[in-house]
């Protein structure tokens, strides 16, 4: 089971003492947005910036504008660290969570592990996950990182093996990358009121919530609060793709016969 705390502070190589006392402070983009990742990490999106990210490498501002030309540059960075993560996570060839790898065709198998690794990634680094909707709202296609790109087109990739149409593997692309991310964003909101209120009720603000108008809500918000794990992903993502292949294969019925003439 993953963790929900905060990861362990790491300290970001800044190099030799001798070399920073000669001036030569070896930066490298991996490490400005290793910082920067550390950064949001422990303190949040509102503590980055480019004064904060230098600090963290003990260098002046001036020197990170070689590896991140502004603020979006490093934020394009976070989101590209997690789809990194993505990639090396997908590399060592782990099984999915909860078995279901072995009753399926590879290319379904394969989507629920990429799934469940971005999901696994996401609850590691949750306050960079707002990223993953607003920079890819804001930046177009081209412009994103080419670990973004290289999921994007794993997941398509995947799509077409499993013999979908054109528009079936459209479709396909948009309800699992819809359904995955919407997932995580639900699962990652902010439900909680006071922390350090033992009643799950008063933790929750219920009683901020008007009972007359909002009834299922308040009944159903201590079980909203309470993560859904991988089963809940899956199984979201089994039903998805359950109706994406019969809508496939009604189509393919009902196409007329080519004209044998």
């Amino acid at each position: 089971m993953v963790s929900s705390t905060q990861p362990e502070r790491r300290k970001v190589d800044i190099g030799h003492p001798t070399e920073r006392r000669r001036g030569r402070r070896r930066l490298s983009r991996e490490r400005v947005l290793a910082a920067a990742l550390d950064v949001v990490d422990h303190e949040g999106l509102s503590a980055l910036s480019m004064r904060r990210v230098a600090a963290e490498l003990d260098v002046e501002a001036m020197a990170l504008y070689r590896y991140a030309p502004s603020k979006d540059a490093l934020l394009d960075g976070l989101v590209e660290q997690l789809y990194t993560e993505l990639a090396e996570d997908l590399a060592r060839e782990e099984p999915a969570p909860l078995g279901q790898a072995a009753d399926l065709p590879e290319w379904r198998a394969e989507l629920l592990r990429g799934a469940c690794a971005l999901y696994r990634i996401s609850l590691a680094h949750p306050h960079v996950v707002p990223l993953l909707a607003t920079r890819l709202l804001a930046v177009p296609l081209a412009r994103r990182p080419l670990a973004v790109l290289q999921a994007h087109e794993r997941v398509l990739a995947l799509l077409d093996r499993a013999g979908l149409d054109e528009q079936g593997v459209v479709t396909a692309y948009r309800a699992v990358t819809g359904w995955v991310l919407g997932y995580i964003f639900s699962d990652l909101r902010a439900m909680v009121e006071n922390p350090d209120e033992p009643d799950p009720a008063f933790r929750l603000g219920l009683h901020l919530m008007p009972a007359r108008e909002l009834p299922r809500l308040r009944e159903t918000a201590p079980a909203l609060a309470e993560k859904g794990g991988y089963q809940e992903l899956t199984d979201g993502l089994d039903a998805l793709l359950d109706g994406i292949l019969a809508a496939s294969a009604a189509r393919t019925a009902q196409a007329p016969e080519p004209d044998d003439a």
